[in-house]
C-alpha cells in the first residue's frame, strides 16, 4: 500500500509543512502536495510560522509535489524559492498562468495522484 496522500492549498500548505516538520504522522504517508504554499514570508501568516527544519518531512513522505504559478497574486512565487532550499528532493511543478489555483480543476494534481497510486 503505498500510504495516504495529504493535500495542503495556500495557508492549508503551511500548516500541513508545519505539523510535520514538528509531529509524526500516525500513518504512512504515500506523498504530500502542497499548492500555493505559503512560506513564512507573507503577512497572512502572522505569527503562524515554521520554526523547525523540514528535513522530517522528508523521513515521513516518499513523495513530495510543490505547485506554484509564477502569477500568483496572493502567495509570491518566492515563497516556492523557501520550500526549495528546505526541500530539495520534492518534485516542483511551476506554471506560468495559474494564479492562486483558484480554478475548478486541476488536471496536473490528478495525474500525480494517478502516478502514485
Amino acid at each position: 500500500m503505498m500510504g495516504v496522500i495529504l493535500i495542503g492549498h495556500s495557508q492549508g500548505g503551511i500548516f500541513l509543512a508545519k505539523y510535520l516538520s514538528e509531529n509524526n504522522y500516525p500513518k504512512k504517508i504515500g506523498a504530500i502536495m502542497l499548492v500555493a504554499p505559503v512560506y513564512n514570508n507573507t503577512p497572512e501568516v502572522g505569527s503562524f510560522k515554521i520554526e523547525k527544519s523540514l528535513n522530517n518531512i522528508s523521513t515521513q513522505c516518499e513523495e513530495i509535489h510543490i505547485f506554484h504559478s509564477k502569477d500568483d497574486f496572493v502567495v509570491p512565487f518566492s515563497e516556492m524559492e523557501e520550500y526549495k532550499k528546505e526541500l530539495p528532493n520534492a518534485k516542483f511543478h511551476i506554471f506560468e498562468d495559474r494564479g492562486h489555483f483558484l480554478q475548478e480543476t486541476f488536471p496536473e494534481i490528478i495525474e500525480e495522484i494517478k502516478k502514485i497510486g
